[in-house]
């Protein structure tokens, strides 16, 4: 079969597949013949959880696809990579710091996902717990509590459960023929989502028409799988507690699969850093691949504060975002920096700061770019997007504090088409409340969890 035809039976988008194997990361064989690559027909292995019948999706779900959210799979194992012991007590890997900062994942991300079997299992909350956390959260004209996300192939899902009577919204995704079924057991307790391929692109791309920009995977096992086997993850934080498990029969961080990143295809390290008595490794994969001798995040951390105090300086728009850019060379050093409406009413900041440098600058292609907002791939006051500016400008590395809200544009996808284009793209949640502050006004436009 023909690399669209693999890709798309198996949930992940061409775009995606064609990457992989021009880079030599594709899981199976594959040759080009003239105009086509041509794969080597494999049968597709079922994951245990998720039975799913791979189908061709519609052109619809190719859209959708291309409107994922930004997947985090957040993951916490004992030194011998188990996510939980062989007892019907779950065993508690995280210390109160990395709960916290698990905390702050959450109240950072649209949506929650685990796997039916995990709530099977663990029965757990999936609440932002902090106060603070969630008054944040409202004040970014956003609900308290994250969707929250299960997907289940059998249907067995027990209407006791305490994800059901939580402050907040529950969906369910499972197939299409057991929906009804799903629907008459737990009524009105969460929303059924029946897909006639529930496959992990498939997932993503309903997540992503309902305003879904960044995804929280919490587990377990078979979710992991799933997803990394996919290739659709975007960001792995795997936070290793200080003990053994040592008992064969407990469940593992993922199960035996082939995936994208083996041992010639590795991932990026992007932090190291200790929570507590546990050491957090953040790792990118598919769409976020920092360039050699990134600068440390506590850097990243510090120019952006600066991207935010100019951001406060644009002269407010009902009609427009506020938003502040800095460029920073490889020696550290700002050398351009430009914020929305700065010198005249439809000016980006992006644009601004660019437009303060010469064009062909030898500067640029190491240098990295700091923005307050997503950049635009979309826009009607220009020509050129900034996405278009900065890729014609040779920059390599952008960091961002937070996504664009669907609110000018209806599918946002400036970080997809950077990262296609090679370019690292570096998020920052812990700053965008702050970096959303001076678009409050508008996010109050937004509909109810948009």
């Amino acid at each position: 079969m023909n690399l669209k035809e693999w890709a798309r039976q198996r949930g992940v988008h061409p775009v995606t597949a064609y990457r992989w194997f021009r880079e030599g990361k594709l899981p199976v064989p594959a040759r080009r013949a003239g105009r086509l690559i041509l794969v080597d027909q494999a049968p597709v292995s079922a994951v245990p959880e998720i039975t799913a019948v791979y189908a061709r999706v519609s052109s619809a779900d190719q859209r959708a696809d291309l409107a994922r959210p930004y997947v985090v799979l957040s993951a916490a194992t004992s030194i011998d990579g188990y996510i939980d012991d062989a007892s019907s007590t779950r065993l508690v890997l995280s210390n109160p710091a990395d709960l916290d900062r698990v905390d702050a994942l959450r109240a950072a991300s649209d949506a929650i996902l685990v796997g039916a079997g995990t709530l099977r299992r663990d029965d757990p909350h999936l609440l932002v717990r902090s106060a603070g956390l969630q008054a944040e959260r409202a004040a970014r004209g956003l609900a308290p509590q994250p969707l929250r996300v299960t997907v289940t192939a059998s249907g067995d899902l027990d209407p006791g459960l305490r994800l059901w009577h939580q402050e907040g919204t529950t969906l369910v995704y499972c197939p299409e023929a057991i929906a009804p079924r799903v629907r008459a057991r737990l009524g009105d307790l969460a929303e059924v989502r029946g897909l006639g391929t529930v496959a992990v692109g498939t997932v993503l791309g309903d997540l992503g028409h309902r305003g879904v920009r960044r995804l929280l995977v919490e587990g377990g096992t078979t979710i992991h799988t799933w997803f990394l086997t996919a290739g659709l993850v975007d960001e792995l934080q795997l936070a290793i507690a200080p003990f053994f498990v040592g008992d064969a029969t407990a469940p593992r961080l993922v199960n035996p699969a082939r995936f994208p990143f083996d041992r010639e295809h590795r991932m990026t390290l992007a932090e190291v850093r200790s929570v507590g008595d546990m050491a957090l490794l953040r790792y990118l994969l598919t769409r976020a691949r920092p360039t050699a001798g990134p600068p440390p995040r506590q850097e990243d951390l510090r120019w952006m504060e600066r991207a935010i105090a100019l951001a406060s300086r644009c002269p407010p728009s009902p009609r427009a975002f506020s938003v502040g850019a800095i460029i920073v060379d490889r020696e550290g050093n700002e050398i351009a920096h430009g914020y929305s409406r700065e010198s005249d009413p439809h000016i980006h900041a992006e644009e601004a700061a660019l437009a303060k440098l010469p064009a062909g600058d030898p500067r640029l292609p190491a240098s990295t770019l700091y923005s307050t907002l997503e950049p635009c791939a979309e826009r009607r006051s220009r020509p050129r997007s900034c996405v278009q500016l900065i890729l014609a400008a040779g920059i390599r590395r952008v960091v961002f504090a937070c996504r664009e809200p669907a609110l000018f544009v209806a599918s946002p996808s400036g970080v997809e088409q950077l990262a296609a284009a090679g370019v690292s793209m570096i998020e920052l949640p812990e700053l965008a409340g702050r970096a959303s502050e001076p678009n409050r006004h508008l996010l109050g436009q937004l509909p109810p969890g948009g």
